[in-house]
C-alpha cells in the first residue's frame, strides 16, 4: 500500500509522471486505490507474473504514452469480487411486496391486484410506493415508475440466482 500513498503523492505534485507500481498483491482494491483519480499514465501489475522484461517495459511505455496496465488475474478478480457483491435489487422487498410487483409485471391495475390479493386499494398503492422507494425510483416525468419496475423485476426474474 506504500507504492499506491507514493503513486497518489506523484499525481498531486506531478500529475504528467507515470508511475508503474509493481505489487505482490493481487487484490483488486489495491489496483482500484491507484487508478481512483485517473487511469491515465498509471499501471499494476504483479511481481509474480512479470516473468520477462519485455512486459515491464511495454507496461512503462503505455504508461509513457498517457496509458494504462492492469495485470489480467488482477481485473479477473475485480470481476469475480463485483459479480459475489452483485445484490439483487429485489432483494429488499417483502413477500408481499413481490407478490404486487409481480401483478404489476402482468400489467394488473391496482384495482384488479387488490382484488386478487385480498386487499384494499389503499394497501396496494401503498405496497407499491413502498417497492418504489426501495427500487430507487423517484418521480420522474420522463419516467413512468410501474413500466421501470416491471423491467427490473422481469430482467431479475431470468436471473434467479442473484436474490
Amino acid at each position: 500500500m506504500k507504492g499506491i500513498r507514493v503513486a497518489e503523492e506523484l499525481r498531486s505534485r506531478s500529475p504528467s509522471t507515470g508511475v508503474v507500481v509493481l505489487s505482490q498483491y493481487a487484490d483488486a482494491e489495491y489496483a482500484l486505490a491507484l487508478l481512483d483519480k485517473g487511469a491515465s499514465g498509471r499501471a499494476y501489475l504483479l511481481k509474480e507474473r512479470v516473468s520477462d522484461l519485455d512486459q515491464l517495459v511495454n507496461a512503462i511505455r503505455e504508461v509513457a504514452r498517457g496509458g494504462s496496465v492492469v495485470d489480467a488475474k488482477v481485473i479477473e478478480n475485480l470481476i469475480a469480487s463485483r459479480s459475489r457483491n452483485k445484490r439483487s435489487a429485489l432483494a429488499d422487498l417483502t413477500p408481499r411486496e413481490q407478490e404486487i410487483i409481480a401483478a404489476v409485471a402482468e400489467g394488473k391495475n391496482n384495482a384488479a391486484i387488490a382484488r386478487a390479493l385480498h386487499l384494499t386499494e389503499g394497501a396496494v398503492e401503498k405496497h407499491i410506493s413502498s417497492i418504489f422507494s426501495k427500487l430507487g425510483l423517484s418521480e420522474e416525468p420522463a419516467v413512468h415508475r410501474r413500466v421501470k419496475a416491471t423491467l427490473i423485476y422481469l430482467a431479475e426474474e431470468r436471473e434467479p440466482e442473484k436474490r
